[in-house]
């Protein structure tokens, strides 16, 4: 690992100039022509380390990128390491949050999440390269993780199935390796009422805005802490006017479970809902989209593992849980070894203080080569 380290090291520069360029290319989920940009970029790097890049050609998303290192060896699978390029920074926001350096810390829309996990992806295969102990390793370029994956997820489960393991370069939990994201579902409520004028018609009017009110305190009921389920109303919109009884109100909620066991649980509860007025009209759509990633022992074997290598590299690898998903609740659900929050140490993803803390990014990148290597 010292050696490793030491290779990584001596490439820093590089490896914050390249992350400087993939930063100040703007990439929003919704831009396509600004993600197969930063695509464009990182494959041109990829190609320069002999990755052989395919492109997975998208109408209404950027391009999924897939770049293969590495001779195939008889007998071992390729790894799998998982990033995205997309943001959640809308065109332009740049102007607003451009890269810069304070404090020991560097800022930029979306360098934490997850623009240095990419350009961490390469810097360890270029420092396995250089030593020799390069394997087969698939590296995977999402376009639209922020937007929930949608046209990238066939991609992702396809090629890991060819994989004995996936690393996840989201960013760290403070400092700690993630070894279980809960699921996360989105279901919409759409009620309709009847409207009528508030103060002539009272009586004829059935309102939408009151029967969705006693609807999120039902779906409310159905957090259960314990089990690790939580259900938040989190947008509710409705009627036209004050003294208008509302004809109609819907509601977005958010729903994380725990246990994959409890999917068909929650899905069951939503699909049940009913109206208390039957003048009203409910219709429920949406559904669990991320199935959690448990902890497993596949994934428990990978962690412990990656303890030792930062061990032997001088410092303590804690393992934590997340409520928050990504692409590795895809291939966790697979079956596959997978670990996540491999990428940088850092505060504020999705938020104006977005920022990676700098003198983590060799040890991590050092330690992220160590487990390519080890796998």
């Amino acid at each position: 690992m010292q050696e490793i380290s030491r290779v990584v090291r001596s490439a820093e520069s590089r490896l914050l100039a390249r992350l400087r360029a993939l930063v100040e290319v703007e990439s929003p989920s919704e831009d396509k022509a600004g993600v197969d940009r930063a695509g464009a970029l990182v494959a041109g790097w990829a190609a320069g380390l002999g990755g052989k890049v395919k492109r997975h050609k998208q109408k209404a998303a950027g391009d999924v990128l897939e770049v293969r290192f590495g001779a195939a060896e008889r007998g071992r699978r390729s790894v799998m390491l998982l990033t995205h390029l997309d943001t959640v920074w809308p065109m332009g926001t740049l102007k607003k949050m451009p890269w810069r350096e304070s404090g020991g810390k560097i800022y930029g829309p979306g360098i934490l999440d997850m623009k240095a996990g990419v350009v961490m992806a390469l810097e360890a295969i270029a420092a396995l390269q250089q030593l020799g102990r390069m394997r087969p390793v698939t590296l995977l370029l999402n376009s639209d993780e922020e937007v929930g994956s949608t046209v990238s997820r066939p991609v992702t489960e396809a090629l890991a199935r060819e994989c004995s393991a996936v690393f996840v370069l989201e960013p760290a939990q403070v400092l700690a390796y993630k070894t279980a994201r809960k699921g996360v579902g989105n279901f919409e409520l759409r009620v309709e009422g009847v409207a009528a004028h508030s103060g002539v018609d009272f009586e004829q009017g059935h309102s939408a805005v009151l029967e969705m009110a006693r609807l999120v305190e039902k779906i409310s009921s159905f957090t259960d802490l314990r089990r690790g389920i939580t259900v938040n109303a989190g947008v509710i919109a409705g009627g036209t006017r004050s003294n208008v009884v509302a004809a109609e109100c819907r509601c977005e909620i958010d729903v994380r479970i725990a246990k994959a066991t409890d999917a068909a649980r929650v899905e069951k509860m939503f699909r049940a809902l009913k109206v208390m007025d039957k003048a009203c009209k409910l219709t429920v759509s949406g559904g669990i989209n991320r199935p959690p990633m448990e902890r497993k022992p596949g994934t428990v074997a990978l962690f412990r593992k990656a303890r030792a290598l930062a061990a032997e590299m001088g410092f303590v690898l804690d393992e934590a849980a997340t409520g928050g998903g990504s692409d590795g609740n895809f291939t966790a659900a697979l079956g596959i070894p997978t670990l996540d929050g491999m990428g940088a140490v850092g505060v504020g993803a999705h938020a104006v203080h977005e920022h990676v803390v700098k003198k983590h990014l060799v040890e991590r990148t050092a330690l992220l080569a160590g487990m390519i290597a080890a796998e």
